[in-house]
């Protein structure tokens, strides 16, 4: 089994793929008007309508009521990404911190409320956990 894509439940899917194609620089792939995935080396965002729910169960989720899951991305250099979502983002949850695990992040707030971590490995172990093959 693998995982092999987070889905987000908007009420607005143009808003929120605008937000994660801005803050990623990942171009999404609209399969619906309602329905667009980022695709990246290791994993696919999908961000699906209201209108999708329907599909599977009437009223099974919710938009913009996200209070336990953070998406996150590994990325090259978190200052960097920072200095870049200036302007981008409407709200930083934290700057730039290194956690004792060894990732420095950055952890902001996408369109919905969704919690979005931006992340570098800095430590030994923590580089070698992410590096890619």
């Amino acid at each position: 089994m693998n995982i092999v894509s987070i889905r987000i439940i908007t009420a607005d899917a143009a808003r929120l793929v605008a937000f994660y194609e801005q803050v990623t620089g990942v171009q999404a792939h609209w399969l619906t008007e309602d329905f667009a995935e980022l695709t990246t080396e290791r994993a696919t965002l999908a961000i699906g309508s209201t209108r999708t729910v329907d599909l599977f169960a009437p009223g099974a989720a919710r938009p913009a009521d996200n209070h336990t899951v953070i998406i996150e991305f590994l990325v090259d250099d978190v200052d960097v990404v920072y200095r870049g979502l200036a302007g981008r983002v409407d709200e930083v949850v934290a700057e730039p911190t290194t956690m004792p695990w060894g990732n420095r992040s950055l952890l902001v707030r996408d369109p919905d409320g969704n919690l979005v971590n931006f992340f570098t490995p800095v430590t030994p172990a923590a580089i070698a956990k992410f590096a890619r093959s």
